[in-house]
């Protein structure tokens, strides 16, 4: 039996949660918000057509990897990290890792998480949580999403750790092997603030940040004829609320959580401007909450004529408006 004395906290999202486990563990007083805020963590993209998409869909993240990537940029932590081709290979590995005393974080498809419920499994392949012990042929999980750590057993986390498809997760592992004693987070917030106004305001392609939420405005009321009928129609209207709140978002698409972090930051940077914006943000986020009730409400009703559809349509311009305006302030904030 191996069992790591571990902290286990829930967190809003998977990713930014384990980051900030691993590094609480690993001694360092930072809040996820802080990390999500630091990593560029918010972000907008809408996919009309795409071949990894077999309908219309959008994110309200960054890529899946880059909080830790820029993290580690910004913070000068160094993170360990492993992926393998053979199963046998990774499976040794972990427990190798545990027998040493080392939590560690996993990629995994979240379908194949055991202790979640049936009705709210989903293939999404970009699931993280950390592994914190082994007892006989079940690991023990700390999983942001949940409130205490869970088991999983050994065929399942094989299965996770090695589904395939779109960014299969190729038994990815990592975990902190130095985080600074004494870190200014000064700089790092301003760096990642930079960039995430960057992402919204300023990258050159149609479909990402402020551009991409004009898209998705401008083309959702083409996403009729893409469904095979209204009950396809239906899912992927709903699907809106999914994406916005339910996984892991901490609600609104990570608007809620991002004011969170402003607030904090304005108290480290003693910069007034920065709390005013996270109260501003907030009111944003209430309105993407409006988008995400609109959508659930629609599309469970099976109201989703042309007037329906226009409707959610000029909801989101509207907070494509707002966020830009918003994005340009917080830029001109830290200059």
């Amino acid at each position: 039996m191996t069992t790591i004395p571990y902290n286990h906290k829930m967190g809003a999202h998977c990713e930014s949660g384990t980051v900030t486990s691993l590094l609480n563990h690993a001694g360092l007083a930072i809040s996820e918000p802080m990390v999500f805020g630091i990593a560029s963590g918010i972000f907008f993209g809408y996919f009309h057509k795409h071949k990894s998409f077999t309908f219309p869909t959008f994110i309200v993240r960054n890529r899946p990897g880059d909080i830790r990537k820029n993290i580690k940029k910004r913070l000068g932590v160094k993170f360990q990290t492993y992926s393998f081709r053979n199963e046998e290979d990774g499976m040794n590995k972990l427990d190798d890792l545990l027998r040493q005393g080392i939590p560690v974080a996993c990629q995994v498809d979240f379908f194949y998480m055991d202790y979640v419920p049936s009705w709210e499994r989903a293939h999404v392949n970009v699931h993280f949580m950390v592994v914190i012990g082994k007892e006989g042929s079940d690991y023990l999980v700390s999983d942001s999403y949940f409130p205490r750590p869970e088991r999983l057993n050994e065929q399942s986390l094989r299965r996770g750790r090695f589904a395939g498809g779109n960014m299969s997760p190729e038994g990815f592992l990592f975990y902190p092997t130095f985080v600074p004693a004494d870190i200014d987070l000064r700089k790092p917030i301003l760096k990642g603030i930079d960039k995430a106004c960057f992402n919204m305001l300023k990258l050159p392609v149609p479909f990402i940040g402020i551009n991409g939420i004009r898209l998705f405005a401008k083309r959702v009321v083409e996403w009729p004829k893409f469904a095979r009928d209204t009950e396809h129609l239906s899912h992927e209207v709903m699907k809106i609320n999914i994406l916005l709140e339910d996984q892991g978002t901490g609600g609104a698409g990570f608007r809620f959580m991002y004011a969170t972090f402003l607030q904090q930051a304005s108290e480290i940077l003693a910069n007034s401007e920065l709390k005013n914006l996270s109260s501003e943000l907030m009111t944003i986020g209430d309105g993407w909450r409006e988008i995400s009730l609109f959508a659930a409400r629609i599309g469970k009703n099976r109201d989703l004529g042309a007037d329906k559809m226009k409707e959610l349509s000029n909801l989101i311009a509207e907070r494509a408006e707002l966020e830009e305006d918003f994005f340009k302030k917080l830029k001109k904030s830290i200059k």
